[in-house]
């Protein structure tokens, strides 16, 4: 029986699980899905497949450096739910091949909607000078920071 057979059959676990409203992927699923097409085409299906996807060190539940994070805490501080997550300490292919598809040489990298945004410090100076919320509101996600705000001036 195939890879892909099982995985169609559901002996494999299913390709996302959630986590505090973050996908997940696991290292298997991965595996299976980047050595059937090239990786390049693989990351380009990944990439557009969301609306936010973050690759990173770690999981948004338990990130295993700083960078990655402050990411996952910018995020959650503007309320991004139901993003993917993948992360590249299970993987060295899934690490070195993120960096050759945006040509960026660090992690964590973020997407909105297939397109590069950047690492950790373009998002922290997207958030800080507030081209975060605009750059949210594109993709049909409300701010919390903007609820937040609004609410104290009331």
């Amino acid at each position: 029986m195939t890879s892909l057979h099982r995985l169609s059959l559901g002996i494999l676990r299913p390709a996302l699980f959630r986590s505090e409203n973050v996908f997940s992927v696991p290292l298997r699923i991965w595996r299976l899905l980047a050595s059937e097409t090239g990786y390049r085409d693989r990351l380009e299906s990944i990439v557009k497949k969301d609306k936010v996807v973050v690759f990173m060190k770690g999981t948004p539940d338990q990130p295993m450096c700083g960078f990655s994070n402050a990411v996952v805490q910018i995020l959650r501080m503007h309320g991004v739910e139901g993003y993917a997550a993948y992360n590249v300490l299970e993987d060295q292919d899934l690490r070195q091949g993120v960096k050759d598809y945006s040509n960026w040489p660090t992690i964590p990298q973020v997407y909105f909607s297939g397109e590069f945004v950047g690492g950790c410090d373009i998002l922290l100076q997207m958030h800080q000078n507030g081209d975060l919320v605009e750059e949210l509101k594109k993709l049909g996600i409300k701010s919390a920071l903007l609820e937040a705000e609004k609410d104290t001036k009331q």
